[in-house]
């Protein structure tokens, strides 16, 4: 942790910069004091705004497209320049510092989190009841982003959760308080999570926004976390640590609100997705806009525009195209057949996954940027996780059905009524689809405790076929379903101990 520890002041000082020009005020000029940042409840808005900027920054690119290179739905073009070629290729290809950009990426905003969270408390009780939830809000976002960094955390350096060994099992590293010299241990993923309910509970408790009612605009949709983002958030922590009673009750909950109805034409879907100029099925989202860019999850596209052809670096695989029905109004909006040049050499009508083309209204040149306004939570994922959880115990089947049905019946599909293994099957294909690209189908599988076979290329003229490409088996008890905790903290902090198999 020692590296990533020696960032934060920096860290710390760029955060405080970015929020308002009232801390170049302060004295000393070159760092921010406890004492002089956290004064007054504009003070807690300006960190507050600070705090989204950072999680813009980790939202996104890296933080989404890693994990989709390594699963089975992608092939390598052979202009990919091994662009995730670690990730992609598995074995003795992909080491743990290949997969360092999120570890450092999310301490680094716990370490700021810890700061406002103890700055804000010394500030005094403003005067006016709108000054008050300012700062109430700010405390409850500083929690907010916490609870939200540690489960990505998790997710990705700590073993599936399980019940029964999660007392003993290695989480990460946790710190709730701001230390330039703390070397910390690894936790227990117990703990861990515990630590996350417990500062949902408090931003839940403490959140004195509201949530867009079911009759407003389908363009009102909260830049930041209100009571309904929070309970998204819950339902998705509480799913990974299969409280299957929890997760279905907070995501059944937004569901019968009514205030995020889902889409239920090509059209509609569409202008969602390629020009968010609907927005209904959002939770939560953090706006882009062409002054405060964004991530962009750009490696599927590669767009030329002169030429008017593509240079991808993945491509999906026939496999994962066929996988949806033709009357799903997600197969054309999540893919496109487009023309692409490789090696030299077109090829007309290839598959190429369009989910994020780029809003016309972020570009800042004459072609696409790829910018999107991240969806952090979104009631697709919702219907998912409530078809999930009630089908693993939190509820009924018949619940389980009612949600799987609704989603699929919104994407332009039937209703179906499978049983037993046949509804296991049927939930889980159905999160695949919606949720395809969007960061989770790596964790799913490990969190399903299953392993994969890369699907089939659609020609395997323009993609790689050596090993660790097309055809790449692993297997469910694969030690790199768990990435690595990176070389560098490990050899600074001696308290660490590495993940099996790195």
């Amino acid at each position: 942790m020692k590296k990533i520890i020696l960032g934060i002041v920096g860290t710390v000082l760029t955060l405080a910069a970015i929020t308002s020009c009232k801390k170049l005020d302060l004295a000393p000029y070159n760092s921010v004091s406890p004492e002089t940042g956290f004064q007054t409840w504009l003070d807690a808005r300006y960190w507050d705004n600070g705090l989204y900027t950072q999680l813009r920054g980790r939202l996104y690119g890296s933080y989404n497209t890693l994990q989709e290179t390594a699963v089975d739905q992608l092939n390598a073009s052979l202009d990919f320049g091994n662009r995730g070629g670690a990730a992609h290729r598995w074995g003795n290809f992909l080491q743990a510092n290949d997969v360092a950009g999120p570890y450092q990426g999310f301490y680094s905003a716990i370490a700021n989190a810890n700061f406002v969270i103890e700055g804000l408390d010394k500030i005094a009780v403003p005067a006016t009841a709108a000054q008050q939830d300012t700062l109430t809000n700010a405390k409850s976002d500083a929690r907010a982003v916490r609870a939200y960094y540690y489960h990505e955390l998790m997710t990705r350096y700590a073993k599936a959760y399980n019940p029964a060994t999660a007392a003993t099992d290695l989480g990460v590293p946790l710190l709730i308080k701001y230390d330039v010299k703390a070397l910390p241990s690894r936790a227990n993923s117990k703990a861990v999570y515990d630590q996350i309910l417990a500062d949902i509970t408090y931003a839940k408790a403490n959140n004195k926004r509201a949530n867009r009612s079911a009759s407003s605009s389908a363009t009102a949709v909260s830049a930041k976390f209100t009571p309904d983002a929070l309970l998204a958030l819950e339902a998705r922590v509480r799913l990974a640590i299969q409280d299957w009673p929890g997760a279905y009750a907070a995501a059944n909950t937004l569901i019968s609100s009514g205030r995020y109805p889902l889409y239920t034409t090509e059209a509609t879907l569409k202008n969602y997705w390629h020009t968010e100029t609907a927005r209904s099925e959002d939770i939560f989202r953090i706006n882009a806009t062409t002054a405060e860019t964004v991530n962009t999850n750009a490696i599927y596209l590669g767009y030329s525009g002169q030429n008017q052809w593509y240079v991808p670096d993945f491509i999906p695989t026939q496999s994962v195209v066929d996988s949806y029905e033709a009357t799903d109004f997600r197969r054309n909006i999540y893919f496109a057949q487009l023309p692409i040049f490789i090696q030299g050499v077109r090829y007309n009508n290839v598959w190429l996954v369009n989910k994020f083309p780029g809003v016309p209204s972020l570009f800042t040149g004459t072609f696409t940027n790829y910018m999107h306004s991240p969806k952090v939570f979104r009631i697709g994922e919702i219907y998912t996780i409530a078809a999930e959880a009630a089908e693993r115990g939190g509820s009924t089947a018949a619940n389980a059905l009612t949600a799987l049905n609704a989603l699929r019946v919104a994407r332009g599909l039937t209703t179906i009524a499978p049983v037993g293994a046949a509804l296991t099957q049927a939930v889980r294909d159905e999160r695949t689809r919606e949720m395809n690209f969007d960061g989770f189908r790596l964790w799913d599988l490990k969190r399903w405790g299953l392993g994969f076979t890369r699907g089939t290329p659609q020609n395997t003229a323009f993609v790689n076929t050596g090993t660790g490409f097309t055809g790449l088996v692993i297997q469910a008890n694969d030690n790199k379903f768990t990435w690595g905790i990176p070389t560098n903290d490990l050899q600074l902090n001696t308290n660490l101990v590495p993940n099996p198999g790195w």
